[in-house]
């Protein structure tokens, strides 16, 4: 025996080591990858720097080109002006001189009169000799020594820590998964959280090999996340978080494995009445199954019967027949195909709105087979009537408790079997119709009764938080237990 423990311990070790080193290749193929897309990054990322800086320059230089432009045209302008005037005034230089070679007073003084008014009109007098413009262009150069120094200063952006998954707080219930987690330090920066989960057989650490691909919630805003609509067909749920910043995503978390097993069956055919036709987690009632058999009272049919009609069962769970025939007479019966030996279960019932009988509840594996669900020391259920009248009742050992409350259109049952609690649900409101406190001594199996119609059985679910906290109550009170439960 200790040597088979020592194998058996080296086994698991072998198989963590494996799968440690399949995650170890698995992340320096990641390495590669994504240093690669890190590089391609950052080349674009340069080369848009360095595309607006172009088209910048390509903007600045065209100013400066206009602003040339401009100013040698009013220069050329000015000195333009400035060429007439200065031809203007050499003609009036050369008439002032030969006006000086006049020997006639008169002639003299007339001539002196003219110059004088030329003179006083000449545009060399109303010049400005002064230029318009500069040849200054430094108000059009750039000062970049900010943008250098900032350039300078360019860092890889600070990657946010990876968030702490909180498990104390993380909550599985109902087909839900509420996940919580906190950030190892403040960091204002944080603009959101990636959540990615995967469905598992394996406890413990992700493996690489055999396993889902990661589903991906993103843009979370709270550190808080409810997976919803979910259903529980494998053991376990990979959890991990990563928290983002406007730039860059940081490390995941480290993963966490939550356990989410729920009680999974089927409806087992080989239990089932004739008259009910079962497939998987449906029962319907169907009147023609019974005929065509052999009769086995009165006068025999000497010909030989038609088989009953064949009815399948996705199930593969079924439990062996061992000899046990099925139910017959008025026990339209059927069970589940996996029994209830420890823990806590929940699953819920849907009734057809035109169904006129039916019973939910729980039995053990002796249940006759012209036994009806409640009417036994060893089975437990409530029960529908909608024949003529509706009646709602609780039914054990063949003793009836009316219940006086509307009748849910699903019925939800929890079964504690180690606590000997089997209590009954509005499905919708969580309200609390009944519950049988006993000792259970034997396995239970999920009991269905149906006349008239068919029930949708619901599997896989997990105990709804809402049912837990009313058991709690319910446990808490005194005087509460009802007439019909049973110490067995």
């Amino acid at each position: 025996e200790t040597l088979q423990r020592i194998v058996s311990t080296l086994a698991n070790k072998n198989d963590e080591i494996h799968n440690f080193i399949d995650m170890l290749n698995h992340t320096i193929k990641n390495v590669q990858v994504n240093s690669s897309n890190a590089i391609s990054e950052l080349d674009e990322e340069f080369e848009g720097l360095y595309s607006i800086l172009d088209e910048m320059k390509g903007s600045m230089a065209n100013t400066i080109q206009q602003e040339e432009a401009r100013k040698i045209q009013a220069l050329q302008d000015q000195l333009s002006q400035c060429s007439n005037a200065l031809e203007s005034s050499e003609e009036l230089l050369e008439l002032a001189a030969r006006s000086l070679d006049i020997k006639d007073p008169v002639e003299f003084l007339k001539a002196a009169r003219q110059i004088k008014d030329s003179v006083t009109v000449a545009s060399a007098f109303r010049i400005s000799l002064k230029p318009e413009v500069s040849d200054s262009m430094t108000h059009l150069m750039v000062d970049f020594a900010l943008e250098r120094r900032m350039l300078q200063a360019v860092r890889f952006l600070p990657v946010p820590k990876a968030p702490e998954i909180d498990l104390a707080a993380c909550l599985v219930a109902d087909n839900c998964i509420t996940v919580s987690w906190r950030m190892p330090e403040e960091d204002s920066r944080i603009d959101h959280f990636v959540l990615e989960y995967r469905k598992t057989n394996f406890d413990g650490l992700p493996r690489v090999k055999d396993e889902q691909r990661w589903e991906l919630i993103d843009y979370i805003k709270a550190t808080e996340y409810t997976l919803s609509g979910l259903k529980f067909d494998t053991k376990y749920m990979n959890l991990r978080v990563q928290a983002c910043n406007k730039a860059v995503a940081g490390e995941y978390s480290d993963p966490v494995t939550l356990e989410t097993k729920a009680f999974v069956f089927s409806l087992d055919s080989t239990s089932s009445h004739l008259n009910l036709k079962v497939e998987d987690t449906y029962v319907e009632w169907d009147p023609t199954g019974g005929k065509g058999q052999e009769k086995t009272k009165g006068k025999e049919n000497k010909s030989s019967s038609a088989p009953s009609p064949k009815r399948t069962s996705v199930g593969t769970r079924s439990l062996p027949r061992g000899g046990r025939d099925h139910f017959t007479g008025e026990s339209y019966t059927v069970l589940g195909d996996t029994a209830v030996e420890s823990g806590q279960h929940y699953w819920e019932v849907r009734a057809q709105k035109d169904c006129k009988s039916y019973s939910v509840g729980v039995t053990y594996r002796n249940l006759g087979k012209f036994d009806q669900l409640g009417k036994t020391n060893s089975s437990w259920c409530i029960h529908v009537n909608n024949w003529l009248q509706t009646t709602f009742a609780a039914k054990h050992n063949n003793k009836t408790k009316t219940l006086d409350i509307p009748v849910p259109d699903r019925i939800g049952v929890y079964c504690d079997f180690d606590g000997g609690q089997l209590a009954f649900y509005n499905a919708n409101s969580k309200e609390l119709l009944h519950t049988f406190r006993t000792k259970f001594t034997q396995p239970l199996l999920p009991g269905f009764m149906i006349w008239c119609g068919g029930l949708t059985v619901s599997t896989g679910l997990q105990v709804p938080s809402t049912v837990k906290t009313l058991q709690k109550s319910e446990n808490g009170m005194s005087g509460s237990t009802s007439s019909l439960n049973n110490i067995a």
